[in-house]
């Protein structure tokens, strides 16, 4: 059963508003993402059940949420090697979703060029290069340890198009899904006459 975290409609309106004259009242977090802003802050709206109300920054830190990177509540603000890793970890949790740059700069509450400058900056590689190695990876996996159709396995990793995945699929990999499954499944069979023999 979800915790209800009963707060004053003013405050809620506050966070709707962007309203800066409650800066100093107080500040909220924001559950699903575990950042917390100042009302005054212009990231997107979160739902109202997963807000929670703190007077002060130090509550927020206590309770493990993180300083928004758009409005740095009470000045603080979250270095940048440990954003980009928070990111790369929702990313690794959240692959399968439809994933854009703005996406996570709202999730992020960050630019979305400050996120691609500092993602690429910290990780070597931007965060589409990095959701696409990462969804490689899993497509990869299912190729080797299922029989899932090449189609179904392209949408279960988050590629939208079946096209698009194969292609970039034969770019990265130097094989087509089919092509590298059926190779794998060879070299697996081989290694097992071998073991027999």
């Amino acid at each position: 059963m979800n915790v209800v975290n009963p707060f004053p409609n003013e405050y809620w309106k506050a966070i709707i508003d962007c309203d800066t004259a409650y800066d100093d009242h107080f500040l909220y977090g924001v559950i699903t993402t575990g950042i917390f802003c100042r009302p005054s802050c212009k990231s997107r709206v979160p739902n109202k059940e997963n807000v929670k109300i703190f007077k002060n920054a130090m509550m927020a830190l206590e309770e493990g949420f993180r300083p928004c990177k758009r409005c740095k509540p009470e000045g603080l603000n979250l270095p940048t090697e440990e954003w980009v890793e928070q990111i790369a970890e929702w990313i690794d949790t959240h692959y399968s979703e439809p994933l854009t740059l703005n996406n996570l700069a709202n999730i992020s509450h960050g630019s979305p060029y400050h996120l691609q400058r500092s993602f690429k900056r910290v990780k070597g590689i931007s965060p589409t290069e990095y959701i696409q190695r990462l969804r490689l990876e899993k497509a990869t996996r299912l190729l080797e340890n299922s029989e899932q159709p090449i189609t179904e396995i392209g949408l279960a990793v988050g590629f939208s198009s079946t096209p698009y995945f194969m292609t970039l699929f034969k770019r990265k990999m130097g094989n087509t899904p089919s092509g590298y499954r059926n190779a794998y499944l060879k070299t697996q069979a081989l290694e097992r006459e071998e073991n027999e023999e």
